[in-house]
């Protein structure tokens, strides 16, 4: 049950829906399907040989149960049956039901492709590293090349995979700095990590930082507007070879996303909008295999929208590309708590990344290296140990 004074997304149904007609193309913007009841290890091995189950990205996790949800004009509507009973269901609901549904099933368990040159085989931690004054939570503290350098060091040493280095703060009401003043801050990083052998991220949404930075030695481009927040950014992504995240984010400023952020659905909104920008980058000539996509948790969202989209993340495995989660020390964790500063919200983060990974995601983005290696290392161990 939501918590109080936080609303489901969905309006719950007592059976999956009968004899309904959708064009083709309604099907792809009304009909979707969540994975639930998610097993692991040989529990998933078992589910999946006797049919009661199926893989999410041929991982570690398969799941039983699905959720059909059906958008309606004024909200959307949520039915859950055991996955077998839904594929039955939607033989006998017509070919274009079938096709609109086993399509989405095969997306949901096709391996995904290593990314950032790393195979995604078991959750991936990213270590955030921002090369910047003003923050909302470590602003100031790495500010200094060599001390972002250390910084990013210390996390692979601690387990961390993947360093994002930042040189402009994103969070609502941030000045934004010059694209010289980022570069500045970040290439000398991105050039001592990558040349250590580093997986590293830049964290930008400016074209021209992005083409610097994948210079310096970033493999991976990740973008708070889903490279649609400056005009040169998807051309410099395609011809890169970069991989890349691409975030949700309503309204396209970080300084203006939280000006009353609305959705009809948030859920469905997030992954029709990720969708679209995955579509674009197709057109861009940007193959899927490139690409892993973000929520963008507290990015144009009240604390209720980001529980609805949190408590539905394994709706996104649809779109059959990697998941990155990025809730560390957010706003909306004090929002749905006591309050806390930044740097007492661990706990709270805690939580919401281990629900992620309830969920299937593949990557975490965080501040706190160690304590969240430590946590993940337990969730396997009691998740794949029986």
């Amino acid at each position: 049950m939501p918590e109080p004074g936080i609303r489901s997304a969905f309006r719950r149904s007592p059976a999956l829906p009968r004899g309904f007609a959708l064009e083709e193309e309604d099907l792809l913007r009304r009909l979707y399907v969540l994975p639930s009841g998610l097993v692991w290890g040989e529990q998933a091995a078992a589910a999946i040989i006797s049919g009661n189950g199926w893989p999410i990205a041929e991982g570690w996790a398969a799941f039983t149960t699905l959720g059909v949800i059906l958008r309606l004009e004024d909200g959307a509507r949520l039915a859950a049956a055991p996955f077998a009973e839904v594929v039955e269901w939607a033989e006998g609901e017509g070919p274009e039901i079938a096709r609109h549904v086993g399509a989405t099933v095969q997306r949901i368990g096709n391996r995904r492709r290593p990314w950032g040159g790393l195979v995604l085989d078991q959750p991936a931690i990213m270590g955030i590293v921002n090369v910047t004054p003003d923050s909302f939570s470590d602003g100031g503290e790495v500010f200094a090349p060599d001390a972002a350098i250390a910084r990013g060091l210390a996390m692979i040493e601690a387990g961390a995979t993947i360093i994002d280095v930042g040189g402009e703060s994103t969070r609502p009401g941030a000045d934004p700095v010059s694209v010289e003043a980022e570069e500045a801050r970040v290439l000398p990083v991105i050039r001592a990590l990558a040349a250590r052998g580093v997986c590293v991220s830049i964290d930008t949404r400016h074209a021209r930082v992005m083409e610097s930075g994948v210079a310096a030695g970033a493999r991976i481009i990740n973008d708070v507007t889903a490279l649609a927040g400056d005009p040169q950014a998807m051309a410099v992504a395609a011809r890169s070879g970069a991989d890349l995240c691409l975030m949700h984010m309503q309204g396209d400023d970080p300084r203006t996303m939280q000006a009353g952020p609305s959705y009809a659905c948030a859920p469905l909104d997030v992954h029709d909008g990720l969708a679209g920008r995955v579509a674009a980058c197709e057109a861009a000539g940007i193959d899927r295999s490139r690409i892993c996509i973000d929520p963008g948790i507290g990015f144009g969202k009240t604390p209720e929208h980001n529980a609805q989209i949190l408590g539905s993340l394994a709706l996104l495995h649809g779109l059959g590309l990697p998941i990155l989660l990025g809730v560390s020390r957010k706003s909306f964790v004090a929002a749905l708590s006591r309050g806390e500063p930044a740097k007492l919200r661990f706990p709270g983060t805690l939580a919401a990344e281990l629900t992620g990974l309830d969920a299937g995601v593949q990557v975490l983005r965080v501040h706190d290296v160690p304590e969240t290696v430590q946590a993940v290392h337990i969730w396997r161990a009691m998740r794949t140990g029986g």
